[in-house]
């Protein structure tokens, strides 16, 4: 089978018979400024090095050239052939917190780092050390949302990652439980690998309590470890909105929100994994070597593959045409006049 990468390039074929046509006309035009000079037997004699034949010849390997060159930049394929790939890894699903107390402060200064920033730079670290693992992104405030499926495209996994804004998610609350029950069902159904679900967020404003042990129970029995990355500080701080601070509605105060380790740490122990806290400058490593100890198994990916590249094939004719044509000059090669090549015979 052959076929071109890039085959809307191949409508620049169309410059060789423009050229072609240019040429015609340019030689047509020559002939007829010539005659205007004299006879074209006289004006012949009178250039004995111009060669008749050099100039058609040397347009032909330009022509040539340009159509190989063409040719090599669409990028031609010998065959298309189905390759499977088996690569051993483990699945993960983070769960990212996106309410509005994700904009306040990561730490007790009320205007330090906000709590989204910090766990976009984690969650960005963690996924640059997923090696051959799979990788899918849930976002939660009020409901989830699934933002990437269990995937190996870890670029894509971070472009979304940097997408989230809690100010743009229109309904506001900490549901942990719809967080966890999503990412509990985004998992495949291989039994053979192992699955984890980082949880982070700052533990706070729960919609649905009483359903998160459930939740988190019904991960663990489905194989399924869940590890907490707790951001903020169990310091209460404002939340920054429009700049000043999110103001409560029924008391007019400010709304101040601070990390809840108590229920990190309960959601964590429960789910067989580990609760760290964002700001540690061990968390990192401490959640990677508690991701190392689930099963890995093979994670068999189908890649299409381009085999038999050609373009090179193309790219030397066109090197080949073009030195021949820097060498070939416009007059004639005067070895070949001394030779004869047809007798005229003598007429008695």
């Amino acid at each position: 089978m052959f076929s071109f990468a890039y085959p809307g390039l191949l409508f620049l074929l169309l410059l060789v018979p423009a050229f072609v046509l240019l040429y015609a006309w340019a030689r047509y035009a020559r002939k007829v400024k010539l005659r205007r000079f004299g006879k074209p037997e006289v004006l012949k004699a009178l250039m004995p090095e111009v060669s008749a034949y050099k100039p058609p010849l040397k347009i032909t390997l330009a022509m040539l050239a340009l159509t190989f060159i063409i040719l090599a930049v669409a990028r031609p394929w010998g065959g298309i052939k189905d390759e499977k790939t088996t690569k051993e890894g483990i699945e993960v699903v983070i769960a990212v917190d996106a309410s509005n107390s994700m904009l306040a402060s990561a730490s007790d200064d009320p205007n330090g780092p906000e709590r989204m920033r910090t766990s976009k730079l984690v969650l960005e670290k963690l996924i640059n050390r997923l090696d051959n693992d799979r990788v899918g992104l849930i976002v939660y405030a009020g409901q989830a949302y699934t933002l990437i499926p269990v995937t190996n495209d870890y670029v894509s996994a971070k472009m979304f990652l940097n997408s989230i804004d809690p100010s743009q998610i229109a309904q506001q609350g900490t549901n942990i439980s719809a967080a966890l029950d999503m990412a509990t069902s985004s998992f495949s159904d291989n039994k053979n690998v192992g699955k984890a679900i980082i949880l982070i967020t700052d533990a706070e404003e729960l919609e649905n309590p009483e359903s998160v042990d459930a939740a988190v129970r019904g991960a663990v029995k489905r194989g399924i470890q869940v590890d907490v990355v707790g951001v903020g500080s169990s310091t209460p701080v404002t939340i920054p909105e429009n700049g000043s601070v999110m103001i409560d509605e029924l008391t007019g105060q400010p709304v101040q929100t601070a990390l809840n380790d108590k229920l990190a740490n309960d959601i964590a122990a429960n789910g067989k994994g580990i609760y760290v806290n964002a700001s540690s400058r061990d968390a990192l490593n401490d959640l990677d070597k508690q991701l190392s100890t689930l099963k890995k198994a093979a994670l068999q990916t189908n890649v299409y593959s381009q085999h038999d590249e050609l373009f090179y094939i193309f790219a030397w004719l066109a090197l080949v045409c073009l030195v021949i044509d820097i060498f070939l000059l416009d007059r004639k090669i005067s070895w070949l006049d001394k030779i004869v090549f047809f007798k005229k015979e003598d007429k008695k």
